[in-house]
């Protein structure tokens, strides 16, 4: 029944078909003379979308930071009983121009400030650091104020 009806109607599937080909050729070739006539307006309208891509992508990369932060949790010395660990001041062989030096650097001083307040050179208060950094085994101020805090030489 299905071969019968088309066997009849033959001819109408093949101009139905014609026409369906006629009309893709046609649907084409617009295209085609779109993308020919308009050619500088479509690789224009490419590069700037591209453009923009990179430009959005490098923006991201600059804005994100660098340097990735970390908290470290730290013991805090109170000094409100504060007594002096002679035993270790005396193991350490802390000169007590040195101690003081420690102290005010544990105020936040500089040593251009220590040097004023104690009416001495800066190069003297950068020898008692460099002093005390080797007596104390550390190589930063941080880590000298620190230490002393911990070993109870200042409050």
């Amino acid at each position: 029944m299905i071969i019968g009806a088309i066997v009849k109607n033959k001819q109408n599937i093949a101009y139905g078909l014609s026409l369906g080909l006629l009309l893709l050729l046609l649907k084409w070739l617009e295209w085609h003379f779109i993308i020919i006539d308009h050619a500088f307006e479509i690789y224009a309208g490419t590069i700037a979308i591209v453009f923009t891509g990179q430009g959005i992508w490098l923006a991201i990369k600059l804005i994100k930071p660098k340097v990735k932060t970390v908290i470290i949790e730290k013991q805090v010395f109170a000094g409100v009983d504060f007594v002096l660990n002679e035993a270790e001041l005396n193991r350490l062989r802390l000169s007590p121009r040195e101690l003081e030096v420690l102290q005010l650097m544990a105020d936040g001083l500089s040593n251009q400030q220590i040097a004023e307040r104690l009416f001495v050179s800066l190069n003297t208060i950068k020898t008692h650091s460099s002093n005390l950094f080797l007596k104390m085994e550390v190589e930063r101020r941080t880590q000298a104020i620190e230490m002393a805090k911990r070993l109870g030489l200042i409050a």
